[in-house]
Formats: C-alpha cells, structure tokens, sequence
C-alpha cells in the first residue's frame, strides 16, 4: 500500500511537471511568435508567414510605376516590389527589407526611414538601361517589434507620398567654367585645404584599411572627397565618403540633416579591415551651407586627419 502511494504521488507530480513544462513552451512560444496582425496593421501592407524560417514578410508592389528596361516592360513580379521582413532575435525583432524607388523619392524616404530609427544598409541600382531611373535602398532594424512595425510604414507611407513625380529634384544652373566661389571660406570650415582645377575646388582626406596584409590608404582609394563648384551664393557639391560600419547612419544622419542628397551606398572593396563602406552624394546650396553640412558629418568620422591632402 505505500508503495502504491510512492508511484501515485510520482505520478502525481510527474504530470505536474509535464503540465509546467507545456505551460513555459506555451508562453516561450507565445514570446517567440511575432504579432503579425499588429504588423499589417502598422505596415498598412499584408504579409505571409513563413513557418520554418520564423519569418513574416510584408510586400508592397509598385504597379504605379512604368518602368522599361532596355526596351523591357518592368512589372513588380520582375522586381519592383517593396518588401520587410520581420523576425524574432531573442527577445528583440530584427527587421531587412528592400524598397524601390524613383530617383526623386529616394532622399525625402530615407530622411522618414533614419528619422524613425531605421538603418540604410545599401542604395544602388538593380538594373542597366531603366527608364525612369529606378534606385533600391536596402534598410534594416533590430528593436522593438511596433516601433520597426511603425517606422516600416511611415517609410511605406512616405513612398505612396512621393510618388507620381512629387518627390524631390534639386536644380541649378552652375558651370565650373564661370566658379567664382571663394575657397578660403570652405577651407575654414572644413580644417583641410584642396586644389583648383578647371573651375572645380577639390578637398581630399585620407584614411586608412588593411587588404591583403598590407595598409592602403588615400592614393589607393581610400578617401572622402568633396568636390565645389559655382559661386558663393549657388554652389554644387558632389563626392564620397569612405566610413567605417559603425560611423554610416551617423554620417548619413548629419547630410540628410544638411538637405545633402544621398545617391549611392555600397562597398569598394572586399576583405578589408576594417569593414570600408562608401557613400557618394550631391547637394546645392551656398557654399558656407554645404561645407557646413560636410564638416557635420565629419565630425562623426574616427581619425579624420590622417593622411589629409
């Protein structure tokens, strides 16, 4: 008889400790599984669930653009849809997605994108011989599941904003040949000196990287540069910035914030260390404004002196 109450109470508990156990993966579950609905909602687009990756994607076709290339009619099923997907990390969400867009949208979205915490991983072109010109910036997250729900969707929202041509186009009227701006002002602003030539004022600032075993640095290619022409009151800058990872969306942050248009966000190299990322970019504006809004972004940069020319 007591041993029939032994093996009853063991199996007492023992169904006490199955009913625990499925009770924490039900709540570890529950922890794990992304709310999709509040996703769509915060989206404004519908997703699908993909149960072995743990994944919900949201895709936003853009049956509103006619794109050919090469004499190819584009349509979003051969590339031009908007997507983000969304995935749990632990106890945090990670969100990657891709978006398409015209040249005049591309700014004023990623300006909504960094403004609500997103990062832009990449802007570059899917396609030769487009017409219109369509871009693709690359952007990601990792948070809070409604916070990158709600910042995909102003980014989303901004896209259906801007399109139909009311995005953004700067235009000037400048020729190198008649520059007249004063380079002393830039160069007082900016801590570097440049060079004059054929209308054009060019500042270039070195850094440095490892390839291969070997440092290379600002003749090999390895450099921010910006480039001045036009007078003191309507001047064009254009060029590059080589950033490390972890100095991008701080660089990023300081030009947009500037109203310096960002055209291209890619690598130029590969196995380097540190990991280089490039951006190249295009602004209008007085001289003082633009070498202004340079130097905010360089401040964001790590050994900004070395090897300036």
């Amino acid at each position: 008889m007591k041993s029939q109450i032994i093996v009853k109470r063991t199996t007492i508990v023992g169904l006490q400790v199955m009913i625990c156990l499925c009770g924490a993966t039900g709540m570890f579950s529950q922890t794990i599984r992304l709310n999709t609905d509040k996703i769509e909602r915060l989206t404004g687009a519908k997703g699908v669930w993909n149960e072995k990756e743990g994944v919900f994607k949201v895709s936003v076709p853009r049956p509103d653009l006619s794109v050919t290339a090469a004499g190819v009619k584009l349509t979003p099923a051969l590339g031009l849809t908007s997507w983000a997907a969304f995935e749990k990390v632990g106890n945090q969400t990670m969100v990657m997605g891709d978006t398409v867009l015209l040249e005049d949208q591309v700014n004023p979205v990623m300006s909504v994108a960094l403004d609500n915490g997103l990062e832009i991983t990449a802007l570059h072109n899917h396609f030769f011989w487009d017409s219109p010109k369509v871009m693709f910036m690359h952007i990601a997250g990792l948070g809070d599941e409604e916070k990158l729900g709600y910042a995909v969707g102003k980014v989303l929202a901004k896209i259906k904003e801007t399109s139909g041509n009311r995005g953004i186009v700067p235009r000037a009227d400048i020729d190198p040949a008649r520059t007249s701006l004063a380079s002393k002002r830039i160069e007082d602003i900016l801590g570097f000196k440049g060079d004059m030539v054929q209308g054009v004022y060019k500042i270039t600032i070195g850094r440095t990287a490892r390839m291969h075993g070997h440092e290379v640095g600002n003749t090999m290619g390895v450099n921010t540069w910006a480039a001045f022409a036009g007078s003191d009151d309507q001047a064009v800058v254009d060029g590059d910035f080589v950033t490390y990872e972890d100095e991008l969306q701080p660089v990023l942050k300081a030009l947009r914030a500037a109203n310096i248009n960002i055209v291209a966000i890619h690598n130029h190299m590969q196995g380097e260390t540190p990991r280089t990322v490039f951006l190249h970019y295009w602004g209008l504006g007085s001289t003082t404004e633009l070498a202004r809004g340079l130097k905010g972004a360089l401040d964001h940069q790590r050994a900004k002196k070395e090897m300036a020319r």
